[in-house]
């Protein structure tokens, strides 16, 4: 049975006394091709860092405060610049990111493991990242792309397509995603006409599109970035006339896909990581609020990712990530008393009393494996214009 072990007050003092306050990384792609969805994923886990510290009860009353770093999502040398600053300048405690896969596994190998830091990401989703050498520090509260592929599969299935084409962001995220995605589609029986990669930042991908179209296909599947080449492709499948149905990978799925295409786009559908749960509803709720858009892509799931580090340093008695790294797992799961967003303060007091807790969370947090999530996903529909949930799964 998961026993937590209550930190001994001469701990508690010795981890006051090294830190006037616990810092925690924030690293997204405050720029790049999702920055649209950084906001979000920022504000999640900065309203779980403001909860703690409101509450008074981690660490002897310590404070938590968020210092943030631009991953870009796609250069992994700036990324890896940003997350060494984090920890040799900034001295943070450990870090809430990164989002996109590539520069997360950068960071990961070149600076968080050769410095025993402890990352849990949000949103990092590649299925390598599964059997990445991370010495028990890396987590990730969005579920692998491994799933997703089957989850996308069912959807497209269950709408009677069975042939597709498939265009991919040319990055570790892409190409893991598009690999899942049409090992499951041509195990369930379907046909894949072409899978072909397309590099953001071009501004014309009409050749992209039009091999694809020669190709064939009922749809479309648009596995890249809302704020980079995907959106590019859409347009040009558009304008070209190649395609008018699309499905969208939870890279694309955000309020700036319909931003970008409104009505264009009726009838295009896909999915990203997001649950129905009695946690999600509080947390939207919450995330209002504060004054940001908590139902945003992976905001949920960076509240979940900072509360995570936040109560497994409790759990341990000390901000040392050699320390709290091997409590992420017990506080995720059961045995122990339900945790939902709202209740971190709670948690803390549970903990101190030597309580088992069982963190569910905005995202119904269930971690397996080597820090896999287990995951859920939200089906969703292009409707009159509008991004609208159809479903979960």
């Amino acid at each position: 049975m998961k026993k937590i072990l209550l930190a001994t007050a001469a701990t508690l003092a010795m981890g006051a006394a090294a830190h006037a306050e616990v810092k925690l990384g924030v690293i997204l792609g405050f720029t790049g091709p999702l920055e649209s969805l950084a906001p979000g994923m920022a504000g999640g886990a900065e309203l779980a860092m403001a909860e703690v510290t409101a509450s008074g009860n981690f660490m002897d009353g310590m404070a938590v405060t968020s210092v943030r770093g631009d991953s870009t999502c796609i250069d992994a040398a700036a990324a890896t610049a940003a997350a060494e600053r984090l920890i040799t300048s900034d001295n943070v405690n450990g870090i809430m990111g990164a989002d996109c896969s590539g520069v997360t596994t950068a960071i990961l190998s070149n600076v968080a493991v050769p410095n025993g830091m402890v990352m849990i990401s949000p949103s990092a989703t590649s299925p390598a990242l599964s059997t990445v050498d991370d010495n028990g520090l890396f987590f990730r509260t969005a579920p692998s792309d491994a799933r997703q592929g089957v989850v996308m599969t069912e959807i497209i299935m269950g709408r009677g397509i069975t042939e597709v084409a498939v265009t991919y962001t040319n990055n570790d995220y892409g190409l893991g995603l598009a690999n899942a995605f049409q090992g499951a589609f041509e195990a369930a029986g379907g046909t894949v006409t072409l899978v072909a990669a397309h590099e953001d930042g071009r501004a014309d991908y009409s050749a992209e599109v039009g091999a694809l179209a020669a190709a064939g296909g009922e749809v479309l599947v648009v596995a890249g970035y809302v704020d980079q080449g995907g959106s590019g492709i859409v347009r040009a499948a558009l304008d070209t006339g190649a395609f008018d149905t699309f499905v969208f990978p939870d890279g694309m799925v955000s309020q700036a896909l319909v931003d970008n295409f409104g009505a264009e786009i009726d009838g295009s559908f896909g999915q990203n990581p997001g649950t129905d749960s009695e946690g999600a509803a509080i947390y939207q709720a919450m995330a209002t609020e504060a004054g940001f858009d908590g139902t945003s892509p992976f905001s949920a799931e960076a509240y979940d990712a900072a509360a995570l580090i936040m109560l497994a340093m409790q759990a341990a008695g000390s901000s040392a990530p050699g320390d709290y790294s091997a409590h992420v797992m017990d506080v995720a799961n059961a045995p122990g008393t339900p945790i939902l967003p709202g209740e971190l303060g709670r948690a803390m007091e549970l903990i101190a009393a030597g309580e088992d807790i069982d963190y569910v969370g905005a995202s119904a947090v269930e971690l397996i494996g080597a820090g896999e999530s287990a995951g859920n996903y939200r089906e969703i529909e292009i409707v009159n214009g509008e991004l609208t949930v159809v479903g979960f799964r």
